[in-house]
């Protein structure tokens, strides 16, 4: 089957003002999505992130593209890599890197969505379920995590665009976000929580985890993610406080060897928590020195980020070689995002840990599957049992989504700004801040 056509459309979904180490979330979250259509008329879709450098990424590929064989994944990907501008040894390979757009990773982020896109194509001709290319299910359901922020009031969107609802209101303190929370797991049944971290002195985000134990008891786990807003004083004392109402604490400290300082600290207190990334640990090239210092005990994987499903299930393999945990990070995203994650953590027997998403704070009025919303149950994700991803598109939809980033005028990610708009105009991101 050859590829006869490329279609990227640009879309924006309204975005709640939450928090992180980054800033404040934007009024819209910028996302692209990429169909791939054969000489036969058979379709395969995926979504990736979006913004005006993103797209001409995509359309600088479509060259490489048209006329190959949907097969032909393994020299698609080279040929993207050797296309690629170099890379600058000033740009700084981190998760705001990546929110930004940075270059490093561009390669890669075009060819997993390609890649997505290309696995729905050929699972749809073959009438199975993406997961049955990727070795077949090891599970019916995949288990996700509350996703917890601290936020501003507000649901997102302009005055322009249909009117936004705010269900989970401001949460600032411990006690609004144990209500935040209580909310998310009675609504979607989840049964562990991630809290969004680095935004708060380190004492006040100490609190909210310690209000969420005692609120959700000692069963369900905790995690807690600063975004290497901690230095690694801080991070070994954060640590310590909450050692025992913790499942992971996830990059508290910039760089691999900031990581690796924390948790020596921590053995050396006698501690043995486990330390996740995705910012220290963000592609197999910083694999072996994480894995050399014990900087990294559980990777979040995210195929966005590591270069496509078939990557993320090789992620697995070296986990369990060098006996690590491995889970899921997300960004705000819509359902064939999430459906791509769940058929490869149905295909990954390596997966430990709930992944993370980001679905709950997205409206559904910006959602653009045929279905309408997927689906949570009991903190769950069923697997689908039908062709493809398991999601088709709603034109209408789409047509509205890419209406919607005409009319926002939002081109990049820039929580920086937004920080200064509406909180505190001095505002500077600065890591580590505490």
């Amino acid at each position: 089957m050859k590829i006869k056509d490329l279609k990227v459309t640009p879309v924006a979904i309204a975005d709640p003002p939450l928090r992180s180490s980054f800033g404040r979330h934007a009024p819209y979250a910028l996302r692209l999505v990429i169909e791939l259509t054969s000489e036969d008329g058979i379709t395969g879709i995926a979504e990736a992130h979006g913004g005006e450098q993103a797209l001409l990424d995509f359309h600088r590929a479509r060259d490489l593209v048209i006329g190959r064989s949907v097969f032909d994944l393994a020299r698609l990907r080279q040929d993207l890599m050797a296309r690629a501008d170099p890379v600058q040894p000033d740009e700084p390979a981190d998760d705001a890197a990546m929110a930004q757009g940075g270059r490093i990773d561009v390669p890669i982020r075009v060819f997993a969505a390609l890649e997505v896109a290309a696995l729905d194509l050929i699972a749809m001709a073959w009438e199975v379920p993406v997961c049955e290319l990727l070795g077949g299910r090891v599970r019916e359901t995949v288990p996700f995590a509350a996703y917890l922020f601290y936020k501003h009031a507000g649901g997102g969107g302009a005055e322009w665009d249909e009117p936004r609802k705010d269900p989970w209101n401001e949460a600032l303190t411990p006690e609004t976000l144990v209500a935040q929370a209580k909310q998310m797991v009675a609504e979607y049944g989840f049964k562990s929580l991630k809290l969004k971290a680095g935004v708060l002195p380190p004492e006040d985000e100490i609190a909210t985890i310690r209000a969420l134990h005692e609120a959700f008891g000692p069963d369900v786990p905790l995690r807690i993610d600063p975004n290497c807003a901690w230095t690694v004083e801080t991070s070994i004392r954060v640590g310590e406080a909450l050692a025992d109402s913790l499942e992971y604490l996830e990059d508290p400290t910039p760089t691999i060897a900031g990581m690796a300082a924390v948790r020596r600290g921590l053995l050396e207190r006698g501690i043995d928590l486990p330390l996740a990334s995705n910012m220290a640990v963000m592609s197999f090239a910083d694999a072996a020195e994480a894995v050399r210092t014990d900087a990294a005990q559980v990777i979040l994987g995210d195929h966005h980020y590591w270069g496509g499903l078939r990557a993320i299930i090789q992620l697995g393999q070296l986990c369990e070689s060098f006996g690590l945990g491995l889970s899921m990070h997300s960004n705000s995203h819509l359902g064939i995002s999430l459906m791509a994650m769940v058929h490869v953590a149905a295909a990954t027997p390596q997966l430990t840990y709930a992944c993370d998403t980001h679905y709950p704070w997205q409206d559904a009025a910006d959602e653009i599957v045929a279905s309408g919303r997927v689906p949570i149950r009991h903190g769950e994700i069923q697997v689908p049992v039908i062709p493809g991803l398991g999601v088709e598109l709603d034109r209408d939809a789409l047509a509205r989504g890419k209406e919607r980033y005409e009319k926002c005028g939002l081109r990049i990610r820039d929580d920086v700004a937004e920080m200064r708009q509406h909180v505190d105009p001095a505002w500077e991101r600065v890591i580590p801040r505490w």
